[in-house]
């Protein structure tokens, strides 16, 4: 479990992460959203978002993943970084109560369906994973995505955001613990679904070449406002968590 120093809203030297890291208990579902960004607001370092993390950073989001119902991620994130097998770790198992699945299930986020099916991601999963696609993807990869996922369609020509919240929850995925990239977290944030964020604040400078936003170039309605939850430093990395204003 990772040590960190809460500097908000009470300092304290050491707390338990896996305690302040609960999700809020409420009707109806829960999206957070869990991202990286640079000190100069690149959300990406040599086109992926990894090299900006650490090793607490690491550890938090594999406790997030084990406090979550399903972990949802586009389909170019899953590429990009490698996903494996998502699971809950042992050491997080008494964090997680008595959710309905005993790990969080992997879904995707994917109009075409353009995946390597037979990636741990998929074939070593311990919870069958989620394909989110929309009606024109083309049927032969709808029908081989079946083959190992669950295959909802939210969408006619691009996957609805809100339809996709709609349909994880209906299914008792409550807790969703989104990823990322940036498309998707952009469009979670057009439709007004984010209800917390957990931003991880590196401490590097990437400079102008490789600059990208978290939310990449999907324009919201509206510039919305957050509230500070609270905040933690290990490291030289910031992590703060924001919830709805």
């Amino acid at each position: 479990m990772p040590t960190l120093r809460r500097l908000l809203p009470t300092p304290a030297d050491s707390v338990d992460a896996g305690t302040e890291y609960t999700f809020a208990s409420r009707p109806g579902p829960v999206v957070r959203s869990n991202m990286v960004s640079s000190v100069d607001g690149s959300g990406v370092l040599d086109g992926r978002s990894g090299p900006l993390s650490g090793a607490v950073d690491l550890d938090l989001l594999l406790l997030q993943r084990s406090l979550s119902d399903v972990v949802l991620v586009g389909a170019g994130t899953v590429r990009a970084e490698g996903y494996g097998a998502v699971r809950t770790r042992p050491q997080d198992m008494d964090h997680r109560g008595d959710r309905p699945l005993r790990h969080p299930q992997l879904a995707v986020v994917s109009a075409s369906l353009d995946l390597d099916l037979s990636s741990p991601a998929f074939v070593d999963a311990p919870e069958r994973p989620i394909m989110i696609t929309c009606a024109t993807a083309p049927p032969g990869r709808i029908e081989r995505a079946g083959e190992v996922a669950e295959v909802i369609v939210a969408g006619e020509r691009r996957v609805d955001a809100a339809r996709a919240v709609d349909e994880l929850a209906a299914r008792g995925l409550t807790r969703i613990l989104s990823e990322g990239g940036p498309s998707l977290l952009g469009d979670l944030v057009a439709d007004d679904l984010v209800d917390e964020l957990s931003i991880t604040i590196s401490p590097t400078l990437v400079g102008g070449g490789d600059a990208s936003r978290i939310t990449g170039d999907v324009p919201a309605p509206a510039p919305r406002g957050l509230a500070l939850a609270a905040a933690y430093e290990a490291d030289d990395f910031l992590f703060l968590r924001y919830g709805r204003a």
